[in-house]
């Protein structure tokens, strides 16, 4: 199994003081939580993209590219790229750039995005989204691939042998397509087969397994060995301690944030006390052997083989955030990773024979 830690950047008052950090302080909290994610051994960084309150995450590539500066090892993702808001030419160009900057280090994922307010933002109306989404992964897509491309889409203007340049460092950029409730992008996935990861951070995880289920069901309807099939899952939340008790009682504010963002949205919270988001949610908070029980459980409906966890601490003390994590990389990862066979992220330097597509 593959770790990835994931930040959307929120700009949400700190627990402490009930005021907003200054931004640049939240951008050096993110490079910060970077930083300690490659020291303790994660596989993979992952920032958010949104275009909206309460988030800072508007331009993954550029957080990405000062964190590329930064680091050697970890793979860097993005969780997700809207490409439903964005022309995919000048996604492209960004990521192409980024993807050298890298050393090849570049994953993307993408997805529709939510929220009417990003909607309205670049006039993308609910309707259209899909076919937007999809229009601009098919594009994105061929000029990675294609030194030159003609095409007629429907929501960008043409083009006619088109030189996108840089040409990227990665022959075969892998993408994830991120999913939640959609099986517009469960069938995107599968027809293009590639790799899905599971939203599953709102809900219990029934809805989210069918999905997963379906995306199976596609992927072998389009053709593709089954056994190639790869599926990540989200966290809502993560906290270990040495006990369950510790675990619980240090997770608290945290989940104060949570009902506090459900009450600022005016929406009720799907888990309204602390006890039923640890029971019923994807949360995994307690101790080593509770958080690693869980996992299988949720890898039984699943088959998942990459999980993100929260990259920043999100209402923890600092302390007791960093420490969680180090209890992650001591004592509970290494159990998962020799249990459940890994993704087999692609290393551009070397290509593995058996995924010649990746």
């Amino acid at each position: 199994m593959k770790f990835l830690a994931i930040t959307l950047i929120t700009d949400s008052p700190d627990p402490a003081t009930g005021g907003l950090k200054p931004t640049r302080e939240r951008f050096r909290e993110v490079v910060a939580a970077a930083l300690l994610a490659e020291e303790l051994g994660f596989d993979g960084f992952g920032v958010g993209e949104r275009h909206e309150r309460p988030f800072l995450s508007s331009s993954p590539p550029v957080v990405l590219g000062h964190i590329a500066a930064l680091t050697r090892r970890i793979r860097l993702f993005t969780a997700v790229t809207t490409l439903s808001l964005l022309d995919p030419v000048r996604a492209y160009e960004d990521y192409a750039t980024l993807d050298h900057l890298s050393d090849g280090r570049l994953e993307l994922m993408i997805g529709k995005g939510n929220g009417a307010a990003q909607r309205e933002l670049f006039q993308v109306s609910p309707e259209d989204q899909w076919e937007r989404n999809a229009e601009g992964y098919e594009l994105f897509r061929r000029i990675w691939r294609e030194d030159k491309v003609s095409a007629q889409p429907r929501f960008r203007p043409a083009l006619s042998g088109a030189e996108v340049l840089p040409r990227p460092f990665q022959r075969a950029l892998r993408v994830w397509h991120g999913s939640a409730t959609s099986r517009e992008s469960v069938d995107l996935a599968a027809r293009y087969g590639d790799p899905l990861f599971s939203a599953n951070v709102t809900h219990p995880i029934g809805p989210y397994a069918e999905l997963i289920r379906h995306y199976r069901e596609r992927w072998e309807h389009y053709g593709h060995d089954p056994a190639r099939a790869v599926v990540g899952a989200g966290t809502a939340g993560y906290h270990a301690a040495r006990t369950s008790q510790q675990a619980v009682a240090a997770y608290r504010p945290a989940f104060a944030r949570y009902l506090a963002f459900h009450e600022q949205l005016g929406a009720a919270p799907v888990f309204p006390t602390l006890e039923d988001f640890v029971e019923r949610s994807s949360a995994l908070i307690g101790s080593p052997q509770q958080v690693i029980e869980k996992v299988h459980r949720h890898h039984e409906a699943f088959g998942h083989t990459a999980l993100h966890l929260q990259a920043e601490a999100g209402g923890l003390a600092e302390a007791d955030h960093r420490a969680s994590l180090e209890l992650f990389q001591s004592d509970i990862a290494p159990v998962l990773r020799r249990a459940i066979p890994d993704p087999r992220f692609p290393d551009p330097c070397f290509p593995d024979p058996a995924f010649p597509d990746l």
